[in-house]
């Protein structure tokens, strides 16, 4: 390894030990994190957790008001438990959210860096496509994707994370514009370091904090765009439970039961609230001006 790269190793790492200690003084960013992370382990053992099956139907005890014996947030208008479809919709929005950020961070990354490295008609063909897809509304050409490729969690996530790239591939190029001009880059030229090398070594490690800030946004905008679709009844389809399709479903008995559209509402608003928290101190944290 040459002494830059460990230079460029040993600043990378003192710069994640500064922003963990910083999260740790952040008390939003920590009860964000609790509430995250209490989110995922309810996610991944909602089957252990849910007191009954989400899809099961009971006709004979619709309706049922919270804290009936048996259903601590009572039953839907099939007499399904209300608590364990909101269980069962952590895992759908969750996964919704992270996936679609897997797909439009990687896309965008990379197309991004290319861009921006390489320029040219390379830069030119990249930024026109991300320019004719930033003058459409996001939500309306999520919709038109969906529409055509018909309405399920598959389709949508992929229509989210392929819609979702163009702000990933701006962010990306606009730094690596100004990082493909500095010193270390000349250095790596002067030593026969391949195109290649010199982005995915040297370049992209000094991206990953910027494009990690973009991500935790990203997933609470997946998530509400998830919730959209669904409560416009192009995302996650009946039974499947997904706090989306639960506030939809629900909406015509908002004033005989209130809480079949409080609850699903509620916990968007905490999971969106919280990752909201998380990145606006991970962006504090990541600014060296912040830590002057």
């Amino acid at each position: 390894m040459t002494t830059q790269e460990i230079t460029t190793v040993t600043v990378n790492r003192s710069l994640w030990a500064e922003t963990i200690r910083q999260l740790r003084r952040n008390v939003a960013a920590m009860v964000g994190l609790s509430i995250l992370f209490i989110l995922s382990l309810v996610a991944i053992f909602a089957d252990q957790i849910a007191p009954h099956d989400p899809i099961k139907l009971d006709l004979l005890h619709p309706l049922q008001p919270p804290l009936t014996p048996g259903h601590i947030l009572g039953t839907d208008d099939l007499g399904r438990d209300v608590l364990s479809r909101l269980i069962y919709g952590s895992r759908a929005s969750l996964m919704v959210g992270f996936i679609v950020v897997g797909i439009a961070g990687t896309v965008g990354v990379i197309l991004g860096a290319i861009s921006g490295y390489f320029g040219g008609k390379i830069d030119m063909i990249i930024m026109r496509v991300v320019d004719v897809l930033f003058a459409f509304p996001f939500l309306i050409l999520a919709l038109a994707f969906v529409a055509i490729l018909g309405p399920s969690l598959i389709n949508m996530m992929l229509v989210l994370g392929m819609v979702s790239w163009i702000g990933y591939a701006r962010l990306v190029r606009s730094v690596v514009l100004s990082l493909r001009e500095m010193t270390f880059v000349e250095a790596a030229h002067s030593v026969g370091a391949s195109d290649m090398r010199i982005l995915f070594q040297h370049i992209l490690p000094n991206v990953v904090g910027i494009v990690v800030v973009q991500a935790t946004f990203g997933v609470a905008q997946a998530i509400l765009a998830a919730a959209a679709l669904s409560f416009l009844g192009f995302g996650v389809q009946p039974p499947a439970a997904e706090w989306g399709n639960m506030l939809t479903k629900m909406r015509d008995f908002m004033r005989a039961q209130p809480v079949l559209v409080v609850a699903p509402g509620m916990m968007i608003m905490i999971t969106v609230l919280s990752l909201n928290f998380v990145g606006d101190a991970l962006r504090d944290a990541l600014d060296p001006y912040m830590r002057l």
